[in-house]
Formats: structure tokens, C-alpha cells, sequence
């Protein structure tokens, strides 16, 4: 048994916000429903989910393995979007990442 690959789900208080937000991130639109979305950057899907309970977008997130993450921070840092407690650093476990925050408050986290 293989495991191929991992979709995040993350939680939406408004699904075309959540698209928009990620189309400026440079992830094209997949699919849109009322209550789904789905972005897609080269071989990674987020999708969305409509919540209406504000706190849970503030408890959910994901990571997302990328390569050259220091021309992503750049291109990131000049939309004003990285996490403020999250910059580019090395992590203890030896990965390069930083964070961002989307309009809801989900995290990801971008890992070299």
C-alpha cells in the first residue's frame, strides 16, 4: 500500500474570498461551488469548505512542500501577506519555512 498524495480541506467563511485570495497567492481557480472551492498551484489542490462558525479557520491549516521558498517569500512579502510571527527562518527540525495567514485565519505554512 502507497499513500499518493493530501488534499487540505480548510474551513471558508466565504468561498469566492477564499478563492480570490488564493488566486493572488499565484494558484488558479479548480472549482467553485456555494458551499466548495477548490485552487490548484502545479500539483497542489487546497479546497474549502463554507463554514459559518468564525473561531474554526483559527484552528485549522496546512503545510505545503515547496522548492526555491526564497523567491516565494519575496514575491509573498510583497503582497503583505507572511505571517508576522512567522518569517523565513530554519527550523529546529531543519527545514526553511515561513507562514502566511489567508482572509479567514487558516495558517500554511510554506517548507523547503
Amino acid at each position: 500500500m502507497t499513500f499518493l498524495s493530501a488534499i487540505p480541506k480548510l474551513a471558508s467563511l466565504d468561498i469566492q474570498r477564499s478563492i480570490a485570495f488564493f488566486e493572488k497567492l499565484g494558484f488558479t481557480k479548480a472549482a467553485q461551488y456555494p458551499d466548495y472551492g477548490i485552487v490548484q498551484r502545479d500539483a497542489v489542490q487546497i479546497h474549502f469548505w463554507l463554514c459559518t462558525d468564525p473561531a474554526v479557520p483559527h484552528t485549522t491549516g496546512c503545510r505545503i512542500n515547496v522548492s526555491d521558498i526564497e523567491t516565494l517569500f519575496a514575491s509573498y512579502s510583497k503582497l503583505g501577506v507572511i505571517h508576522p510571527n512567522d518569517p523565513l527562518s530554519v527550523k529546529p527540525w531543519g527545514l526553511r519555512e515561513f507562514s502566511i495567514l489567508d482572509m479567514d485565519g487558516n495558517l500554511v505554512t510554506f517548507a523547503e
